[in-house]
């Protein structure tokens, strides 16, 4: 039962379509412990100031991660790693993955000590309505802690590049199912104890898990790293590729770090509104544009690197029509049914009524970019694995100015001219709810989101001409099958409001969850009727990764089998 359940979680996946549904399952399991996760922070702390230093604590880690760590990332690797295993062997792939390993331990280690050392400075620069509060000294400490967490989630994607290289995707996505459950282990056991530092230690725990289901695949492969003395010439190398993404990503987080830094200062509980409904708009952008990037990248990096160029632009084009096809589809439904999905997931405890009207509205105005985050996504893959690997940095740029200095004029201008805070309030039903300036946070960065979308469809010319032309027919059935199924959502939301008082968690629920099996049942026959080829994509790849008879009564329209892309 053990070695059969073993084999099970090591086998390698090979086709697009089943490894993208699968990591988009693993995902959904890990996004519902994250979700859990946030449940237990809205319950225990509320969006408040304490919840606000507990998110604020975690943006310069992830600023490491993004400018250090992901100079040797997986997304670096896996092409070099693939192309040396191919020419030069096992024992040259084996060399630079040590390379790697070495060089993260040694400058990763250097700078996030630097940075724990000078805490409180940038702390006070960044958040100085944090450091104010009486949570200062915490605020520090549980900085300093979370400042290994870089170190070990860079070794982690280290060794998950072999992980990908054998397809070993089961694994690859159970990974952060286990970190997330070491910060709920952390907020349950320890927090009672120890405080917000507490938490900390369950963050460190679950990124020691995080990097520990990896080693079994590194070891049976022959790749596991050695530390070793570090090779300038090796790295520089292995740096050439990796630089660009590096300034790319931390543009990224520099941009996420700025923005949370504006909601700090927009009144007690900013910070955790706006990571609350980020977190929410990112389960279904894992879930789709995750996915399929994920999945894609080994077939992108080894089809570009063996120079077919037709296949590398038939896998990106399937790919990105389903991204297009799921996000659009997603977006209208999660709009209707946004202050469900925030009562539901977070309504509990400490996180009162206008918390949750804050948080939907934000939630509201985010997922607007799901669709334009899901194919810069995917093609900042592209670019990668076919060696443009600058094109991503200067998309990035664009994104950080554009998101920036939206989200810094809309909040001054909102100040200035006040029918402007009042359409807003107004048009997401928070015109009596304090703090609602994060909102225009939120929408600087959704408009900084499409300005990029439209950088990187220009420059995916390059590498693959034709391909966002091809996004079109994808896009209107989505958005046809998605606006009515959104219509009849909100239909039943107002029928079954009508009915029953909407005073209980049940309730709510019951609510959501018949609006929304309408709205899919809707756009599922809408598709059904336009013979959508994503659609029957989908019906395909689930009866192949189940193999379940049971799905044979929803296989309503005529798949042929046909072979992944």
């Amino acid at each position: 039962m053990v070695r059969r359940l073993l084999s099970r979680l090591t086998a390698p996946i090979r086709g697009l379509h089943q490894a993208a549904y699968l990591l988009a399952g693993l995902t959904l399991a890990s996004q519902f412990l994250a979700l859990i996760r946030d449940r237990i922070f809205a319950h225990l702390f509320g969006a408040g100031q304490v919840l606000d230093i507990y998110y604020a604590a975690f943006k310069v880690p992830d600023f490491v991660f993004a400018l250090v760590v992901s100079l040797v990332s997986a997304y670096v690797l896996i092409p070099t790693i693939s192309g040396r295993l191919d020419q030069e062997g096992k024992e040259s792939a084996r060399r630079l993955i040590s390379q790697a390993a070495t060089f993260l331990l040694i400058f990763g280690g250097v700078v996030c000590g630097v940075l724990a050392i000078f805490a409180p400075t940038f702390l006070t620069l960044l958040f100085p309505t944090l450091m104010a509060s009486g949570h200062s000294a915490d605020f520090v400490l549980l900085a300093r802690i979370l400042l290994i967490q870089p170190i070990l989630l860079g070794l982690s994607s280290v060794l998950s590049s072999v992980t990908q290289i054998e397809r070993r995707f089961m694994l690859f996505a159970l990974s952060p199912v286990l970190y997330n459950l070491g910060i709920i282990a952390g907020t349950l056991l320890l927090y009672p104890r120890f405080g917000l530092v507490g938490i900390g230690f369950g963050v460190i725990a679950g990124a020691v898990l995080h990097v520990a289901l990896h080693i079994p695949v590194v070891i049976r492969a022959g790749l596991m790293p050695k530390l070793s003395v570090p090779r300038v010439k090796e790295l520089v190398h292995l740096f050439a590729h990796s630089l660009p993404r590096s300034l790319a990503l931390a543009m990224s987080s520099l941009t996420t770090l700025l923005l949370i830094a504006f909601a700090s200062r927009s009144g007690e509980g900013g910070v955790s509104v706006y990571t609350f409904a980020a977190n929410l708009e990112a389960v279904p952008l894992s879930l789709i544009a995750a996915s399929y990037a994920t999945a894609a990248f080994p077939v992108l990096a080894e089809q570009a690197g063996a120079k077919k160029f037709d296949a590398f632009k038939a896998t990106l084009t399937v790919a990105a029509r389903h991204i297009v096809f799921w996000s659009s589809v997603i977006t209208v439904l999660t709009m209707v049914l946004r202050a469900h999905i925030v009562r539901i997931i977070l309504g509990s405890g400490a996180f009162n009524w206008e918390d949750t009207r804050l948080t939907a509205a934000i939630l509201a105005v985010l997922v607007m970019a799901l669709l334009a985050q899901g194919l810069i996504l995917l093609c900042a893959r592209a670019f990668y694995a076919a060696g443009k690997s600058w094109n991503p940095l200067f998309v990035q740029l664009g994104d950080a100015g554009v998101s920036v200095a939206a989200a810094y004029g809309l909040i001054h201008a909102a100040r200035h001219w006040p029918m402007l805070r009042y359409f807003m309030e107004a048009l997401l039903r928070v015109a009596d709810v304090p703090g609602s300036s994060v909102l225009f946070i939120a929408l600087g960065y959704t408009i900084g989101q499409f300005i990029m979308l439209i950088i990187a469809l220009l420059t995916l010319r390059t590498v693959a001409p034709g391909v966002a032309r091809s996004l079109a027919r994808p896009l209107g059935e989505g958005l046809s099958a998605a606006i009515l199924g959104g219509a009849a959502s909100y239909g039943t939301l107002r029928l079954v409001g009508m009915i029953a008082p909407l005073s209980t968690l049940p309730t709510v629920f019951a609510d959501g969850l018949a609006a929304g099996m309408v709205g899919i049942f809707v756009a599922g026959f809408v598709l059904r009727l336009l013979e959508n080829k994503e659609f029957m994509d989908l019906v395909d790849s689930l009866r192949k990764l189940t193999s379940f008879k049971a799905l044979a009564p929803f296989d309503f329209v005529h798949v042929h089998d046909h072979q992944d892309s």
